[in-house]
């Protein structure tokens, strides 16, 4: 347990900052989610405007620290490929 004040203060930032990158992370799931079930449902144009919305939450969320920069990349590019995949004329 914290005894001194400024331990006090610090449980009580990290605990503000917790609850506040917890619901970073839920929003970008959320819109990460979207994305994804636009495509399962096979819906390029609702697919790409999801994806559209989604970049820039991942991107804040790794400015934020919420998500490593290359995690944030890597879930961007593998959703990109996958929308540009379902918009592209099968052949």
């Amino acid at each position: 347990m914290a005894n001194t004040t400024s331990a006090k203060k610090a449980t009580r930032k990290i605990a503000r900052r917790t609850d506040v990158n917890k619901a970073r992370r839920s929003r970008v799931r959320t819109f990460v989610r979207q994305v994804e079930e636009a495509i399962a449902s096979g819906d390029a144009d609702r697919a790409k405007a999801a994806f559209i919305a989604a970049q820039p939450e991942l991107a804040r969320a790794a400015t934020k620290g919420v998500l490593h920069a290359n995690t944030a990349s890597r879930k961007v590019s593998r959703l990109a490929k996958r929308v540009k995949a379902l918009s592209a004329p099968s052949a």
